[in-house]
């Protein structure tokens, strides 16, 4: 994949103390700086595409970050040693005192992190994942490989699969990726998340999720949380939310004076058929009768 990256960056008293190492990859940008901030240096970052920095020396005592552009004294927060941008997300940077410092930068396009995420978690789980930023001050093992990286950068000695093949292993290690082989409920979803299933549910108007938005929801891929979900409530997610679909149209038919055919149109069925063939496989009757036998108590 052809890439070049087209951050806007803009910085104030941040200035290089060595020629700046780059090397462009299969959807990738990764480049080397060593540079120097003084007190009251800032900087301006903002990409279409995901980034991942990765600094080589302490960076919090020195350096803020905030998200929002007047966020100084309310939304700032320490600089951590490595942190995941999503794309779109802006970036700015303050220096509290002089430092000199070294990181790797990532530029990633987000179809090539989404080609090497989901094999493995799936399509929407992986963006779920990548909306989501991260911060982290534990990187001895991310420092490491990024290590390797640089002297590939610096001097290719080998195929660029094995540099592209350590910005994977950078990003996946710095990602929030859940570990479902060890889940700790034992492959079974957590009250707090069938609770969010609810709420997103309740919220549609019609009561129809797709699997995929079901699993995003509580940020499993597809095929993990089918699993779970049957193992959980004895259901696939589709039996469970039509399940939902008719205690709602349930709720309507002794609530309301509405027709069984508006009924069927709010909540998304085809027609009135489609309905009463959904209602009598669930509840055991038609909601006509449904309706005779508890309309009034």
């Amino acid at each position: 994949m052809s890439y070049q990256h087209s951050m806007i960056c803009y910085t104030e008293g941040i200035n290089p103390v060595a020629p700046v190492k780059w090397r462009g990859l299969d959807g990738l940008m990764s480049v080397f700086w060593e540079a120097e901030g003084q007190p009251g240096a800032r900087g301006y970052y903002l990409s279409p595409d995901p980034r991942i920095v990765v600094f080589f020396n302490e960076v919090s005592p020195h350096i803020r970050m905030s998200n929002h552009e007047n966020g100084w004294g309310r939304h700032d927060r320490a600089l951590k040693q490595a942190v995941y941008v999503p794309a779109g997300l802006p970036m700015w940077t303050k220096f509290t005192s002089a430092h000199r410092f070294s990181h790797l930068d990532l530029h990633l396009h987000q179809d090539r992190l989404l080609r090497f995420l989901a094999p493995s978690i799936g399509g929407s789980a992986a963006r779920s994942l990548l909306r989501r930023p991260v911060e982290v001050t534990d990187v001895e093992a991310i420092r490491s490989l990024a290590g390797l990286l640089i002297k590939e950068i610096s001097a290719p000695s080998r195929h660029p699969v094995y540099a592209e093949s350590l910005a994977g292993s950078i990003a996946t290690a710095l990602l929030d990726i859940p570990n479902e082989s060890a889940s700790p409920n034992n492959g079974r979803l957590t009250q707090a998340q069938m609770n969010k299933l609810m709420s997103r549910l309740n919220a549609c108007g019609d009561g129809r999720l797709s699997v995929a938005e079901m699993a995003e929801t509580v940020g499993l891929s597809e095929s993990w949380f089918a699993n779970v979900f049957k193992q959980t409530t004895g259901k696939t997610p589709l039996q469970w939310q039509l399940a939902r679909r008719i205690e709602r149209a349930q709720k309507l038919l002794t609530g309301t004076d509405l027709t069984v055919a508006d009924i069927a149109a709010q909540l998304g069925f085809s027609d009135q058929a489609h309905m009463t063939k959904a209602f009598r496989q669930v509840a055991g009757e038609t909601p006509a009768a449904w309706r005779r036998l508890h309309d009034g108590g």
